[in-house]
């Protein structure tokens, strides 16, 4: 019996070294992939810090184009203020000009007699109205020779 239980122990250290063997190789086979996901995830790795480095130089680069288009965009707002207050007083200096023409014109009208129908008088409304009511006043003499 000695002889067949040192068989089957043997048998079985046997085949305890095949199972070992085979399991050794399903390892080696997983430790290849492994190896191999490895180098392609060292890859991706690679082009995904490439990427990156090429956002973040657009990224200053947009940041840089912000920074001129916001100085110009300052520069134009404020040269639209200073052109609107040029615009303001301008108009308001033509305001008064057609207001001191228009007392012209009112102070040129021929005065109408009291007693006549009262007629309606045109209003001066075209600026060759006015201009020609202007020129008529500035014809027009005192007494004492100075234009009135």
């Amino acid at each position: 019996m000695s002889h067949s239980f040192g068989i089957v122990i043997e048998s079985l250290v046997a085949v305890l070294l095949l199972l070992t063997i085979g399991y050794c190789m399903l390892l080696n086979t997983r430790l290849k992939r492994l190896k191999a996901d490895e180098h392609s995830l060292k890859a991706t790795i690679g082009e995904l810090i490439t990427a990156t480095e090429i956002a973040e130089r657009a990224i200053g680069g947009l940041k840089h184009t912000v920074r001129d288009v916001n100085e110009n965009l300052g520069n134009q707002l404020t040269s639209a203020a200073q052109m609107s207050q040029q615009l303001k007083k301008s108009l308001a200096e033509g305001d008064n000009v057609i207001r001191r023409l228009s007392r012209i014109a009112i102070a040129a009208r021929p005065l109408t007699d009291p007693e006549a129908e009262p007629v309606a008088a045109p209003r001066a409304s075209s600026a060759k109205a006015v201009a020609a009511a202007a020129h008529a006043f500035s014809e027009r003499r005192r007494s004492d020779g100075l234009a009135a």
